[in-house]
């Protein structure tokens, strides 16, 4: 038997095989044939044309691409099943929070206020603080009809070196040591300061990212003795940056120091706002 001239479109696999037996000429169809194949008998030296038409994958299957199709779904198939219940394995058990102490930055409004929210619904003991003391009363006041069985609050403007030092002193004072400690303060340029002057880049890194260091380095022996959480709220600004840094290398001297203590990075996208959208135009 001697193999046709393999045809067909590109990235074909098949086409066609012939035999002279007899003096019957016979022609096997592989996927992939178009048009004519010249085909030389090996009896006679003529060169014989048979025609064929195209035939559909799925008309006549290619008994080579059959299995390895199979392994690559397969294959694909389990792949993807462990991707998602790795990604979705959800074992958090909120009775976890009940009676938890937490201290919460930027806890007046936005993201803070919600997160002040969900603590209190299950059962958590609140030090809140943020640098306007009317909205917290009001998020505390929501904190207490939502079920929190404490809730303190402290008015604190980070851009002061010593507000750090201050707030998580409150918060051992009146909780008695901390589980969680959730940072999730910003600050923008102070109105009638004038953006990229020294001032402003000092009072930017003071607020967004040295006062995040400042308030874990006096809370983190507490967290320790708790076997407690920090959770970082983060963002795209340029000043955040550097949280990534700062808490990655934490995170490793931690468990260097067989440190228990979760460190948790949130990193938040631009929110659907005018300021935001002007901030990094």
């Amino acid at each position: 038997m001697e193999r046709a001239e393999k045809g067909g479109g590109r990235g074909s696999r098949c086409g066609g095989s012939w035999s002279h037996r007899g003096g019957l000429d016979r022609w096997w169809l592989w996927r992939g044939g178009r048009g004519s194949k010249a085909v030389a008998s090996p009896n006679t030296h003529q060169t014989r044309w048979l025609w064929a038409r195209p035939v559909p994958a799925t008309s006549v299957p290619c008994p080579s691409a059959g299995p390895q199709r199979t392994m690559k779904v397969l294959l694909l198939t389990g792949l993807g099943a462990l991707f998602f219940a790795y990604y979705w394995d959800d074992n958090f058990d909120p009775a976890s929070l009940q009676g938890a102490r937490v201290l919460l930055t930027g806890a007046s409004a936005g993201v803070g206020e919600e997160l002040a929210y969900h603590y209190a619904r299950l059962g958590s003991h609140l030090v809140l603080t943020a640098r306007t003391e009317a909205l917290l009363q009001k998020v505390v006041g929501n904190c207490r009809k939502l079920g929190a069985p404490k809730v303190f609050y402290i008015a604190a403007d980070m851009a002061s070196p010593e507000a750090p030092e201050s707030v998580v002193q409150f918060a051992l004072d009146k909780l008695g040591g901390l589980d969680y400690l959730v940072l999730n303060h910003i600050g923008g340029v102070p109105a009638g300061t004038r953006a990229r002057t020294p001032q402003a880049t000092r009072w930017l890194m003071q607020v967004n990212f040295l006062s995040y260091v400042q308030l874990t380095s006096r809370a983190l022996p507490s967290l320790t003795d708790s076997k407690g959480s920090l959770v970082v709220v983060s963002s795209l600004l340029a000043a955040k940056f550097a949280l990534d840094s700062f808490f990655g290398s934490l995170r490793r001297e931690l468990d260097v120091q067989d440190v228990n203590v979760a460190i948790t990075m949130c990193v938040l996208g631009l929110r659907d706002r005018a300021s935001a959208a002007e901030a990094v135009r």
